[in-house]
């Protein structure tokens, strides 16, 4: 149990707040850790949408890509170009209109 003098529980509250850190920098603190999850998300969704997938420089090569995949029983795939890398992939999910 900790002292009940004014002086000791000041210094206690004073300890506590020291270690917190300071609160007038909580709106820059609070802005750095949303800039840098915004920068992680991105950089998950490059991950996801572009650097796991293989890439075809030309939409033809694409195209090739999913002849062949049909011929070995894989249908429904469809090429898009990717906002990240400018190449063209493939996927199965429906064309947007």
């Amino acid at each position: 149990m900790g002292s009940r003098k004014p002086s000791a529980k000041a210094k206690q509250v004073a300890a506590f707040k020291a270690k917190l850190g300071g609160m007038d920098d909580i709106f820059a603190r609070e802005e750095h850790r949303r800039t840098q999850r915004a920068a992680e998300h991105e950089e998950a969704l490059r991950e996801k949408a572009c650097r796991l997938k293989k890439r075809y420089s030309c939409r033809s090569e694409a195209e090739e890509a999913i002849r062949s995949c049909a011929d070995h029983g894989t249908a429904g795939l469809h090429s898009y170009r990717c906002p990240y890398c400018n190449g063209w992939h493939l996927t199965s999910k429906p064309e947007r209109n």
